[in-house]
């Protein structure tokens, strides 16, 4: 069976801040984060099929990221869960502001795990995560292949 790789793309606007970090990223910042999702499979061969000739359906994809992914970072700050900004993080969410504490510093290569993980657990069984690469800025990228993990 031939395997097709179906990339989807994404964008949403994310501030974190990097505990311990020596540079300008300790400081509460943002970026419009990129995201390509790549999954592969093989097309469906059952012509009654709706989604026939299709390895996903690219709405269904998006509905997973979407969900587990954008709408959940999207014009959201995001800390380390052990940051000293902890008490910042809480006043902001007092007062109405989308905060995010997580369990790992939210550089793009610890977000990029974390949504490789997401992403998987959501998909059908015959469709595999292949890749996501997440842009931070116009030069500067992290990458997950399931080939190196």
């Amino acid at each position: 069976m031939t395997h097709i790789r179906i990339t989807k793309q994404f964008s949403f606007e994310t501030g974190h801040a990097l505990y311990g970090y020596d540079g300008k990223c300790k400081n509460v910042h943002g970026h419009s984060y990129r995201l390509d999702v790549t999954v592969i499979g093989s097309p469906i061969t059952d012509s009654s099929n709706v989604k026939y000739g299709m390895v996903i359906d690219f709405s269904d994809l998006k509905k997973i990221a979407k969900e587990e992914i954008v709408d959940v970072f999207d014009h959201a700050t995001v800390f380390n869960k052990n940051t000293p900004h902890v008490e910042l993080a809480r006043d902001l969410k007092s007062r109405g502001h989308n905060v995010l504490l997580v369990d790992y510093q939210p550089t793009s290569e610890m977000m990029v795990i974390d949504f490789a993980e997401k992403i998987k657990s959501r998909l059908p069984k015959n469709i595999k995560l292949h890749c996501l690469k997440l842009q931070e800025t116009a030069t500067s990228f992290a990458e997950w292949y399931a080939s190196d993990n």
